[in-house]
């Protein structure tokens, strides 16, 4: 490395890059980004690498100081990292689909439907009931729902599945799909517990 790429780059590497980090935290602030811990040592490595890219990019002709020459070339670089970021979350993001969404083939479910799942809460008032201290209430909820309603539930309780009830009740998914909203609906199984 010559002498004159030693004076240029010395202030910047010393004291554990202090002046490149400072130079950084500047530029940090006026995005008005809130960054973690571990986004700073992300930065901070992008503000290495993009020092020595500065350094070999620069030209004195240019009439503007190395300094900055520098912090031009960080902004680009930090805003290009940040939009990259929230492009990542953005895309992500289009990937997130509700467990209760109804889905758009012919069946017309939700994921809900498909997921298999030992909890049952029938099967849990049954199970902590002392006495048929429950059985009022077992009543009481039951008396809550429509007749299509209580068919589905002597169907679940029976073990069909879900495309099996409807064929049997001759319902359309999104009608099966909204009884059994109606009935897990937290107003219907609040008097159960």
């Amino acid at each position: 490395m010559t002498t004159e790429a030693l004076s240029v780059l010395q202030p910047y590497c010393e004291n554990d890059m202090q002046l490149l980090k400072r130079i950084s935290r500047s530029i940090f602030m006026r995005f008005n980004e809130p960054l973690a811990k571990a986004d700073y040592d992300d930065f901070y490595s992008i503000a290495n690498m993009t020092l020595w890219q500065a350094y070999n990019s620069y030209n004195p002709n240019m009439g503007i100081s190395f300094e900055g020459f520098l912090k031009s070339c960080l902004q680009k670089k930090f805003k290009t990292e940040l939009t990259h970021r929230h492009r990542q979350k953005r895309i992500l993001n289009q990937f997130a689909v509700s467990l209760d969404a109804i889905n758009d083939s012919e069946e017309k479910c939700s994921l809900l439907d498909f997921i298999p799942s030992d909890f049952d809460t029938f099967e849990e008032v049954t199970k902590r009931q002392e006495c048929y201290q429950y059985q009022d209430k077992i009543q009481q909820y039951i008396s809550r729902l429509s007749n299509q309603q209580v068919s589905i539930l002597n169907l679940l309780i029976d073990g069909y599945k879900p495309n099996e009830i409807r064929l049997i009740l001759e319902i359309s998914p999104k009608e099966y799909a909204d009884n059994l909203q109606t009935m897990r609906s937290y107003e219907n199984i609040k008097i159960l517990f």
